[in-house]
């Protein structure tokens, strides 16, 4: 039953109570005076219908003026809500797309209408999948069914505009329920693109740093075996002869210059972020190696150690976890004096995998380490706290966390934990 109909009912039970209290009071008062007084008993007979009409339109008016102003003020009401929502619909520095429950556009505000280049009648009817990347539906449509059983849901997509440009966008799906009612889907869109650009632009600056820091390093260790392929060459240039001992050392020296050389290479490779089943162990030991060259040059120990037998396979992008753990180390050898010591392990935990790295360097104390992981935020006198803030957001991306443990001049652990490869 509507609001009117509940209205009309209450006025109706009102004037029909009214006229039997009436009737019955009226009666009675009759009987007494058709016994006592004959003409007053007829004046009153004469006029209880007019006191009636009077009386009840006095109830009535004040009733229904009660109501109608009760009603004008809900009205008032609901008219400045609608008015808000559609501000805060209109005026929303998001894009918002009102979808019923097929998914078909009802209505977007003007910002949707930037981020898409459509106009809202174009869209409108269509349905929403058509603008996401057909690579991408099925995961969007799984989010959709999932916001119409009452739950917000946020992720990440990418979309085609008019222009045929891709954006990337973060989505929250919101249930529309008017009175437990569920009517559709408000998406919230916000463009994210530029964002994720400064984002890669400040992986890579930080990449490139971290390559300029491990040239000198590198070109040291690769000296070392270009010293002993010099004097071979010389010595069979002086003894015509090929020793294959000789050869042997020579070839070893040249795949080690090689191994350095490459893994170098890659790390400055500049590529799409895709994430891949690797072997993080593996990965850890190019690392390692990599990394030893910079080591050897400041008199620092540093050792590897994998703590489980089974190849440890994650989701992940090789390079950007390279530059990771690259960037990790590179902050204990810069804490850490001549003949320090640096360790690496690896191990699997609850569907996790494990990895840390330990020095016994000046370490941190408690107030720094709440502030790790701030961009610009750093405990070094010439660091910009980015390297560490990257390390987070690459961590962010693989659905891990990273933990810290440090005590003044006892060193400093770092412990890393992502979630295992499913098997497929």
């Amino acid at each position: 039953m509507n609001q009117s109909h509940k209205i009309a009912f209450k006025v109706a039970f009102i004037y029909i109570f009214i006229g039997v209290l009436w009737i019955i009071i009226t009666d009675s008062f009759s009987m007494i005076q058709a016994k006592e007084d004959v003409q007053t008993y007829a004046m009153f007979q004469h006029s209880k219908g007019w006191m009636f009409i009077f009386i009840t339109g006095v109830f009535l008016y004040i009733i229904i003026r009660y109501w109608t102003g009760k009603m004008l003020r809900s009205q008032k009401e609901f008219n400045l809500k609608d008015e808000q929502y559609q501000s805060l619909f209109k005026h929303n520095p998001d894009s918002v797309l009102e979808l019923n429950l097929d998914g078909n556009v009802v209505s977007i505000n003007p910002e949707a209408e930037k981020l898409l280049g459509y106009q809202s009648d174009m869209l409108k009817g269509k349905n929403a999948n058509q603008l996401i990347n057909w690579n991408e539906s099925e995961k969007v449509s799984v989010f959709f069914i999932q916001s119409l059983q009452g739950e917000a849901v946020k992720f990440e997509t990418t979309i085609q505009n008019m222009s045929d440009e891709e954006r990337i966008i973060r989505v929250t799906f919101m249930p529309i329920i008017v009175q437990t009612e569920l009517l559709g889907v408000y998406a919230i869109v916000r463009d994210i693109t530029e964002l994720r650009r400064e984002e890669e632009l400040m992986i890579m600056s930080e990449k490139l740093s971290v390559i300029g820091h491990l040239a000198a390093a590198v070109a040291h260790e690769i000296r070392n075996p270009l010293t002993s392929l010099k004097g071979f060459v010389q010595l069979m240039d002086l003894t015509k002869e090929v020793n294959p001992m000789h050869s042997d050392i020579m070839l070893k020296e040249i795949d080690r210059i090689n191994i350095i050389s490459s893994e170098l290479l890659v790390l400055g490779k500049k590529q799409e972020v895709a994430f891949r089943k690797i072997d993080l162990g593996d990965c850890l030991q190019q690392v390692f190696t990599l990394m030893k060259a910079e080591t050897n040059l400041n008199n620092i120990e540093m050792e590897y150690r994998v703590k489980t037998a089974e190849p440890v396979y994650i989701m992940a992008d090789s390079i950007e976890l390279k530059q990771m753990v690259i960037n990790i180390v590179k902050n204990s050898i810069e804490a850490v004096s001549d003949n320090g010591k640096i360790d690496i392990s690896l191990d699997i935990l609850d569907d996790h995998a494990v990895f840390s790295v330990s020095d016994n360097g000046i370490g941190m104390v408690p107030e720094r380490l709440e502030r790790i992981g701030e961009p610009f935020y750093s405990t070094k006198e010439r660091g910009t706290g980015i390297g560490l803030a990257i390390c987070q957001k690459i961590i962010h991306r693989l659905e891990g966390e990273m933990h810290f443990e440090s005590e003044i001049n006892k060193g400093t652990t770092v412990t890393i934990r992502i979630p295992l490869a499913t098997t497929l």
